[in-house]
């Protein structure tokens, strides 16, 4: 691993590093804010997952996260949204494929399986990496994103519930499979088979019944419309979570509860993103 920045801010660092992924096979960078009280012990850490055409430079330049981070005792992870470098394949133009648009997926097509393995590296080799180089208590994690990055902290949450204590999504794209222009990307991605593509869809997951639903808390904060022909009308969302009518009460704007919330999830406008 290489440090590319270091900076010091809200007694913490604030940091950007450079390292050689096996998963994406390219150089791939990404920003850790180390809290102050790092120095005495390991903290608990939360991820933060960017949306499309972002990289991990977004909400760290954006979003005043530090301030709180430091307060808490909270590390802060900030990953790249796709593989990049001269020999990964993209679509120029295309802003919502390829270069700043992995979806946070393995992709299965050529030529984009080489490089675009974004589940795999957030998943098992990135984790593998900050918990060698930092001190972070890993029985402590959360998961949170925004667009993109909240359809990524949506199924990777659902598919490792015994990892992550709590995931956010901010107007997450929760139903990529419905949706006209992510579409697209899944089929290049992954293939013309769409049951494929339902492996990383938050409602899809859900609807399947391949997570566990013993343990969630979810809440959705507010419903706006999107784009007409974007997805599926908002007026539809409520049913894209028949899985926990059988334990909980499901209804706009309220909690959805079950018996042993071990690990929360909040989904804040979802809009009909949501599906």
């Amino acid at each position: 691993m290489q440090t590319i920045s270091v900076e010091k801010t809200h007694g913490g660092i604030q940091g950007v590093y450079s390292h050689r992924s096996d998963a994406c096979d390219c150089e791939m960078s990404f920003a850790v804010f180390v809290p102050p009280q790092a120095t005495e012990r390991q903290c608990p850490l939360v991820w933060y997952l960017s949306g499309l055409t972002c990289t991990h430079a977004n909400v760290m330049e954006k979003g005043e996260y530090r301030r709180l981070a430091s307060q808490l005792g909270l590390i802060v992870i900030c990953p790249d949204t796709s593989p990049r470098g001269d020999g990964v394949p993209d679509e120029s133009g295309n802003w919502q494929f390829g270069l700043g648009a992995g979806f946070y997926l393995d992709a299965t097509q050529e030529p984009f399986s080489d490089n675009y393995r974004m589940y795999s590296y957030i998943v098992e080799e990135l984790p593998r990496l900050v918990q060698t180089s930092f001190r972070v208590d890993m029985a402590r994690q959360g998961i949170f994103g925004h667009s993109m990055g909240g359809h990524g902290a949506l199924t990777i949450a659902l598919k490792n519930p015994d990892r992550f204590r709590s995931c956010s999504a901010f107007a997450p794209i929760s139903h990529p499979i419905a949706s006209g222009w992510s579409r697209p990307a899944f089929e290049k991605y992954l293939g013309t088979d769409a049951e494929a593509w339902r492996r990383y869809d938050s409602c899809a997951l859900i609807e399947d019944a391949t997570v566990s639903r013993s343990f969630w808390w979810i809440k959705v904060l507010r419903t706006l419309s999107w784009r007409t022909g974007c997805v599926r009308a908002s007026s539809k969302a409520p049913a894209r979570l028949p899985a926990f009518r059988s334990r909980s009460e499901c209804r706009k704007g309220t909690g959805t509860r079950t018996s042993s919330s071990r690990l929360s999830c909040t989904t804040i406008c979802g809009g009909m993103r949501t599906g």
